[in-house]
Formats: structure tokens, C-alpha cells, sequence
């Protein structure tokens, strides 16, 4: 065997190998969580549940992880406090693992998810295509991630206490107001609530006008149920 062919075989190769390392590279289409990119433009009003799934739904199928059902991280409340007919945003996203589109793990489990040991942050929360969200030094600021849940994911009591699901996601009107999450885990000051993805403070109202001056979008959390 020659010298050039040798060359010429050890090329086509590496070729190969680098062809078959980028084939196995995560992307959108590994995907079991993202932010996502843009709100349905309604403010609070993400058309309820179904609406908001169907929203996640359409932004990972726009970026070719639509093969599997997606559910959007948000609660309801109950029309009254003794109420049942609540959910609880942390029992409609499956067990999990759920992954980001580089690959990178936020949590194993659901109870990880609600934990001090939860990888939910700037450098992981991304939206469907893989890019960050602003954060609150950024502009504008996007932070605010919809949620309508306490903490550990659960939903608020209905009346006489306070909205904080814009109505459980019909309303965008100045009433009403939602439960928010900071995905870069940043506020004014270094509180357990102003550092919590999933329960930082409400919004001063539910249309896009009272939703953005604490820096939000009406941008929220999109989980993939295995």
C-alpha cells in the first residue's frame, strides 16, 4: 500500500468519525424541556390549558421535537378555597428526566425538579431552538416565566384568596395577575423568592401591558411527558 493511500484512508476515517460524532449530537429533537421563545400574545389569556399546551405543542414541533407530547408547567385554581378542582402544575409533566436542546439535564425526577438540586437556571433554561432568554441585566428583560404554582409546584387556593393564574389563562385584561418564576434564578435581592424558578412574585395585572414591567413576556415552561 502506498503512502498516499494510506493518507487518503486515514482521511476518510476521521471523516467518518466526525461524521458520526455530529450524527449523536443532542438537539432540538432530543429536547424534554424548554422556555419558550415567544408567548401566545394574549398576556395571561394562553387560551387555559389546552391552549398553552397546544402553544408548546407547535413550538417544538416548529423545531423538530413535536414527535412527543408536550404539556406546558402552569397551575389552576379552584373557583372557591375548598374547592378540588385544582391542578397542580408538577403533577402534568411526567417523571422526567427532562433535558434542554443541548442535552444538558435540568432534573431527573419531579422531586429534583422542585429542589435545592434543581439545574433549572440562565445557562440551562433555553427555548426550543437551543437559545437563551434574557435575563433580569439583560434587555429587555424576560425573566418572568409564567407559572400560576407555589414552590414545590402546586396550585394556589381559589377564593377569597387571590387570583394568580390570570384566571386560570384566560384573562388579559389589567385585573387579575399570575404567579411568575425567575428562570435565571436572579432578583433584587438574594431571598428564596427572588431566586425561585417557579414561584418569585405575581404580575400586576394579565394583559401584555401589566405583564412586562417586572420583566416578563408571557413566556412559560414547556415539558416533555415520556
Amino acid at each position: 500500500m502506498s503512502k498516499m493511500t494510506r493518507i487518503a484512508g486515514l482521511a476518510a476515517a476521521s471523516a467518518i468519525g466526525v461524521a458520526g460524532c455530529a450524527s449523536i449530537q443532542p438537539g432540538p429533537k432530543d429536547m424534554t424541556f424548554f422556555v419558550t421563545s415567544v408567548g401566545p400574545g394574549k398576556g395571561g389569556d394562553l387560551g387555559g390549558l389546552e391552549g398553552a399546551d397546544r402553544h408548546c405543542q407547535t413550538l417544538a414541533q416548529a423545531a423538530g421535537g413535536g414527535d412527543r407530547p408536550w404539556r406546558a408547567y402552569l397551575s389552576t385554581q379552584a373557583a372557591k378555597l375548598a374547592d378540588t378542582n385544582f391542578i397542580n402544575a408538577r403533577d402534568r409533566i411526567g417523571n422526567g428526566p427532562w433535558q434542554n436542546a443541548k442535552g444538558v439535564v435540568i432534573a431527573w425526577n419531579v422531586i429534583e425538579l422542585h429542589s435545592a438540586g434543581s439545574n433549572l437556571n440562565k445557562q440551562t433554561a433555553l427555548d426550543e431552538k437551543g437559545q437563551p432568554v434574557n435575563g433580569r441585566t439583560e434587555k429587555p428583560n424576560t425573566h418572568d416565566i409564567l407559572t400560576g404554582s407555589r414552590p414545590d409546584g402546586t396550585a394556589f387556593p381559589g377564593a377569597p384568596f387571590a387570583d394568580m393564574t390570570c384566571g386560570n389563562w384566560t384573562k388579559s385584561g389589567a385585573d387579575g395577575a399570575a404567579m411568575t418564576g425567575h428562570h435565571d434564578r436572579a432578583g433584587p435581592l438574594d431571598a428564596p423568592w427572588a431566586v425561585s424558578w417557579n414561584s418569585a412574585h405575581p404580575t400586576l395585572g394579565c394583559s401584555p401591558e401589566k405583564i412586562r414591567p417586572t420583566g416578563g413576556e408571557g413566556l412559560f415552561y414547556c415539558f416533555a411527558v415520556k
